[in-house]
Formats: structure tokens, sequence, C-alpha cells
């Protein structure tokens, strides 16, 4: 009874102190903040905050869930898309524009790539992610994909979910560790609502976020993930995104099919991320927001005009190709002519392949919000349904088409997002059992090795590993990259000019209590060093206190710390240069010095906070 009290006292402290931002409620807080120190402890009060922000990430997925579908079903059944296709062209391009003007104008905030923005609050944002995602991304993802994007809604309700751990991680003035876990709890409820798949949504969390495997994680995070999952059974019922009953057996002679379906959705998952990047990229050179809704709105418009399937998520065209009605799904529109060709079968499937990526990235791209796992699902049930026919009408074998698609889909998500572990329990849990699960290990699996070969992060990682901002599962690089350089930096050594004679300089050295002397310029341009040690031969040789100058005896350090490096950079230039101090620099400018000592106290200090239990 008593925790069921905290949870109802915790919920309206949280909605009193949101809404009412004037010094009573500062003062409300305040009081409650310690009285639960008072009277709850900190792993109990976790326990509860886990299962607020399960009923709330829930909530926010059913919320987003019912949105975006009555908002497609009123476009696509009030429009009559079938005899008037030429919509096609015209609503992606204003639901791009809807969600750019929302972002640009309303937000005025970066909300696309939900995933990488998260990873990147856990690993160089302290945690905290801006309040304004608890809602953002579900109103921009809406308007994107009810009208055509072709992108998922799973990531935005990941960053919806993740900001409501971390928003009442902050209110509630809790540290780092504990608010990142509140984001992992944030996570996996949003991903457990939506598909009601609780498991999947933990090893999301375990794989992607990389939260550490431990106990006091774990808990959490599951209590999270089966409280949104309930909420969301509570208000759907049996109705998720996407569901399928498996009814064709798996049998031990189709293995090395499976073992080739595994190696093609791993090049597929590799087309995937360095396509998808390349596109971007190429948007990004574009500076003016309304030339790239007018490019990215035409480039998927005219790919969905031309092919139907493309239009939002794709999951309807999924269910027609595992009820057995694929060759139905890309024989709509200026399709027709292909139907009862498999050749033209064959062919438009691997178009779809192709172009699927070019209307995803051209979607976000454009301004458009949304995430990649929906088109990851998308391209591995086409891929599973591609291999599956090539393979029956070349007579090799005669394997179920749905079980194909279905570990398809496992395999490029597995790829795409190396997350095997998460691919193979999601399509277990949306299909009701786990009848498939030797295949969707075997391929899964392989798909990963193959993609890891030539891609060592996941498309959400990957821009983060590449400034070298992400956080891993390995210790020592997860406590440096949260380790800040500005922190360390120590600004009481006494500076000298190039022009200074060793009188000047010797008189410094009586007032100053360390034994390097950095010699600056104008505008405080770093110039060298002056070392104690390497002048005590001459400190006392008064004849030469007018003739030698401080230029003449100076050193230019091999080594220097910009004070953009990593912290992971700083811990390498220590360890190459063997020196105990170095200089601090930006972009010339001398800042102060970094030492050693300094550096590995505030390692110990961190890497206890992180392994604290």
């Amino acid at each position: 009874m008593k925790t069921f009290i905290c949870i109802y006292i915790i919920i309206y402290y949280f909605i009193l102190c949101t809404f009412a931002a004037n010094m009573k409620s500062n003062q409300i807080k305040n009081g409650f903040l310690i009285w639960r120190l008072k009277h709850i402890s900190n792993q109990r009060f976790l326990l509860i905050l886990s299962v607020i922000v399960g009923v709330f990430s829930g909530l926010a997925a059913v919320i987003l869930k019912n949105t975006a579908y009555y908002a497609h079903y009123f476009v696509t059944n009030n429009f009559d898309f079938e005899n008037k296709n030429y919509l096609y062209l015209i609503f992606p391009m204003l639901g791009i524009a809807l969600s750019a003007i929302f972002v640009r104008f309303i937000i005025k905030d970066n909300i696309g790539h939900g995933v990488s923005k998260v990873l990147y609050a856990i690993s160089k944002g302290g945690g905290k992610i801006k309040s304004h995602n608890n809602y953002s991304s579900m109103i921009a993802s809406t308007l994107t994909v009810s009208l055509g994007g072709s992108v998922g809604l799973e990531a935005p309700i990941v960053l919806t979910g993740s900001s409501i751990g971390s928003t009442l991680g902050q209110f509630f003035r809790l540290n780092y560790k504990t608010i990142t876990l509140l984001i992992g709890c944030g996570t996996a409820a949003g991903i457990a609502g939506i598909f009601k798949a609780p498991i999947a949504g933990i090893l999301f969390v375990i794989e992607v976020l990389m939260l550490d495997l431990t106990m006091n994680v774990l808990l959490p995070v599951m209590l999270s993930a089966i409280t949104a999952a309930l909420v969301s059974y509570y208000f759907m019922g049996d109705g998720v995104l996407f569901t399928f009953i498996v009814t064709n057996h798996f049998y031990l002679s189709k293995v090395p099919y499976f073992i080739f379906l595994g190696v093609i959705s791993g090049f597929v998952s590799l087309y995937f991320t360095r396509f998808t990047m390349w596109i971007e990229k190429q948007f990004k050179r574009i500076k003016d927001y309304k030339i790239k809704i007018i490019i990215g709105g035409i480039i998927v418009g005219s790919l969905i005009f031309i092919f139907p399937s493309l239009y939002g998520e794709g999951y309807d065209a999924l269910k027609m190709i595992l009820n057995g009605k694929g060759d139905l799904v890309f024989h709509s529109g200026i399709l027709n002519f292909a139907k009862n060709h498999n050749i033209y079968l064959i062919l438009i499937l691997v178009l779809v392949l192709i172009v699927k990526i070019i209307a995803m990235a051209s979607t976000t791209g454009g301004g458009g919000i949304g995430g990649v796992f929906a088109p990851s699902l998308f391209m591995g049930g086409i891929t599973g349904y591609l291999v599956v026919k090539l393979l029956n009408l070349a007579g090799i074998t005669n394997v179920s088409e749905s079980n194909f698609a279905l570990v398809g889909m496992a395999g490029v998500m597995a790829g795409v997002m190396h997350s095997p572990l998460t691919a193979i329990f999601l399509i277990a849990e949306i299909t009701g059992g786990y009848e498939l699960l030797p295949p969707l290990i075997i391929t899964s699996i392989i798909s990963f090795l193959t993609i890891h070969h030539y891609e060592p992060h996941s498309i959400y990682a990957k821009r983060l590993a590449e400034k070298g901002d992400l956080i891993t599962h390995h210790k020592d690089k997860a406590v440096l990259s949260q380790m800040k350089i500005d922190k360390l930096i120590e600004t009481n050594f006494s500076t000298i000019f190039p022009d200074a004679t060793l009188r000047d300089l010797v008189t410094l050295i009586s007032k100053s209590a360390r034994n390097i002397f950095p010699v600056v310029g104008n505008d405080n341009y770093f110039i060298g060093v002056v070392v104690m040690d390497d002048i005590r031969n001459i400190m006392f040789d008064v004849d030469k206190y007018d003739t030698v100058v401080v230029k003449d005896i100076m050193i230019h350090p091999k080594f220097h710390v910009d004070y953009e490096d990593t912290m992971e950079i700083v811990a390498h230039k220590f360890n190459k240069s063997g020196n105990y101090n170095l200089p601090v620099l930006d972009n010339g400018k001398y800042l102060g010095f970094v030492s050693r000592a300094n550096i590995y106290s505030a390692y110990r200090k961190m890497n206890q906070d992180f392994s604290e239990d």
C-alpha cells in the first residue's frame, strides 16, 4: 500500500511542479525531496520511478499508435488513392513540410535520428534530454508517417520514452547514473508499449544503449517494460502495430537456406546503412530548408507513386506477404502490368529494396521525422520474400514464404541495428511463440557477423563513433567519455613573455608554487614552456640575469592537448609523451595545463560512480 501511495504522490508532485513554475511550487518540491530522502530508500525510489516511466511511456506509445493509425486511415480512406494516385505525389511532400515547419518554428530544435540523440545524451549529454521531446517527436512523426513519409514510428517513441525518463530524473535531481538508467527504462517501455514486446524492449536497451548487464539495471528496466506492455494491453487489447501467428513449421533440412538468407540479409543491411548515410550527407549540403522539403518531397512522392507499398511504415505490405498475398502487393498502380509474371515480380522486389532506402533517407533528409526501425523490418520482409521466391521458382526447394519473410525481418534488423537478440525476440514475441526460434537465431547471427566485418557500428552509433562520442560496454572508454577537459584544466601557472630576461623569470619563480612556466605571446598565443629543472644551472648566475632571455632557454613541447580533444585522446597523449603535465590550447591560445594526477583522480571517482551497485 505504501508503494502505491508513493506512486500517486510522485505523479502528483511531478505534474504540479512541471506546470507551476513559481517559487511556491519549488518550495513544495524541495519539501517533498527532503521527505523522500528520509522515508524512501534510493533503491525503492528507483523502482517506483521505473513503474511511472513505464506508465507514461506506455501511454505515449498508445497515443502515438492510435494518432498515427487514425490519421493514416483518414488520409487514405477519405481520398481515393486507387483512382487518384496522383495524390501520392502531393501528400508525402505535405507531410515533410508540416513536420519541418513544426520542428523549425515551434520546437526550434533538432529532433531527428531519435535513437542517436538518446545515445548522445548518454555518452556526452550527461543524460539530459530536453523536455519538449516528451511530445515533439510524436507530433512530428505522426505528420510525416500518416501523410506517406517512408519511415517508422519506433525511433520517435524511443526518444519520447527516454525523454520521460530523463525529465523525471532531472526533476528529482538524481545523478547521472540513475538518469541514464531511467532513460533505459523509457526506451524499453516505448518499444514494449508499441509492439507489446517487453523482452525485445529490454534487449534493445542492453544491445543498442549498451547499459551494463547487472541486476540493479535489469530490475527497473524490466519493470518499466512490463508496465508499458500492460498499459498497452489495457487500452489496445490485441491490437499492435504488427502481429502474425506462425502456422508453418520449421524443418531442420531447411537450415542451409536460412544460412544463405543470413548472408543476403547482412549485405542488404550494409547497403541500408551506407546508402542511408550517403543520401543524408547530400541533403546536409543543402542549406535552405525549403529546398530540402521540395527535393525530399518530390523524391518520396515520385517513388510512392510508382511503388505504393513504400507509403508510410510499410506494415500493410508485410501483412499481405505473410498472409500469402504478396503477389498482389506490387501489382497496384502503374505496376499492374506485372500481374501473374514471376520474372516481373522478382525485378520489382529488387527495385523496391533499392528505392526503399532512397525514399526513407529522402524523407528524413527533407525534414520529415521518423526512424529506421520499421524500414529495416520492411526491407527484411522483402528480402526474405525475394529469396524464398527465387528458391521456390528455381525448384531448389519448397519453403514457407511467410516463415522466410519473418526470418528476413529479423535478419536485416539485426544487421542494421547490430542487435541480433532484439531482432530474434521481437519477431518471436510478435508471432506469439517461439516456433521459428532456431532459424531466427541462425539468420540473425549470420547477418550480424556479415555486416560487422564491414561496419563495426550500428546505423545509430556510426555517427557518434566517428566523432568519438559513443559510450560502449568497454568500462574504461565509458568512463573517459564522461570526463570533460574543461573541468580538469589547472590555471595557476604563471605565464611569461619570450622577450623577458632571466631576472624576470627568477622573480616569477620566487612567487610561484609551480615548476613549469608557459611562454605566451600576443593574445595569449602559446609559444613554449620553461621547466625550472632545466635552468637550475643558471638560476643563480647573476651575470646572466640581463643577458639571457626566455626565448633562448624555453622548450617546445612535442605534445599538447586541444580543448576539443576527447579524454580518450588526452589519455593516449599522456601515455605516448610520458609527461606528467600537458598544456591545453584552444586554436593556439594558452588555457592552462592538465595533469596526469588530476585525470587519474577524476577517473577513479567517476569509475566508482559507474560501478556503484
